[in-house]
């Protein structure tokens, strides 16, 4: 799919004491290792865990609630409208506060699947659809690590015609705390690793029915 505009942006939308909220609401919850897709079983194996970390090493805690939602989604929704998008969601997913320490990344990857979620329970919300928008808010002000980038590649280009200038495009316009951005969950992204410090992220996806 071809857009006119692969993200939107919001400098500096969230204050700062919302920021400083989660991140101590966040900290006081039991964290996880942060997983990858085909790897949602509860135990996790040495090899697992090895083979997660090779795309992925980070820690998160998920965050259900409504104070959170409640200042984020109208971001969504005006992000959704300004970049011309109007994707039709209905429904988000848990929050995902993730801790990025050094060495810690996540290398390239897209949100979205091929399918839609398949629940057992056919009444569950979610069942029969895909992440369609996906969003990331920096609680953590730029200056207080380095590394760790958001990193975009748009990938809508023939192969010969690759110009890295053009399509990796580092997210640098959410760099101070309390930015927020959002993009298609289809979009090719990474976050590269942290050299110093520590990057704390609330990512957020949203869902709807298959694209008509």
């Amino acid at each position: 799919m071809n857009l006119s505009n692969y993200f939107w942006y919001f400098k500096s939308a969230l204050t700062p004491k919302f920021c400083d909220e989660v991140i101590k609401y966040a900290l006081q919850q039991q964290d996880s290792i942060a997983r990858t897709g085909g790897f949602d079983k509860k135990e996790l194996s040495k090899e697992d865990i090895k083979n997660i970390q090779r795309k992925r090493r980070s820690d998160l805690v998920w965050l259900n609630d409504t104070w959170i939602y409640k200042e984020i989604h109208p971001f969504v929704h005006e992000a959704n409208r300004n970049a011309g998008w109007n994707f039709e969601w209905d429904r988000s997913e848990s929050c995902q506060f993730t801790k990025y320490k050094q060495g810690q990344y996540y290398d390239w990857h897209c949100d979205s699947w091929d399918k839609p979620y398949q629940r057992k329970n056919k009444n569950d919300p979610d069942n029969g659809k895909i992440r369609k928008l996906s969003m990331t808010c920096q609680l953590t002000d730029g200056s207080e690590y380095s590394g760790g980038e958001l990193e975009f590649d748009f990938r809508q280009y023939e192969p010969h015609a690759r110009e890295e200038s053009k399509h990796l495009r580092k997210a640098t316009e959410i760099l101070p705390k309390g930015s927020i951005i959002v993009f298609p969950s289809f979009l090719w992204h990474r976050v590269k690793p942290i050299t110093r410090g520590t990057r704390y992220s609330l990512v957020l996806w949203h869902l709807g029915y298959p694209f008509k």
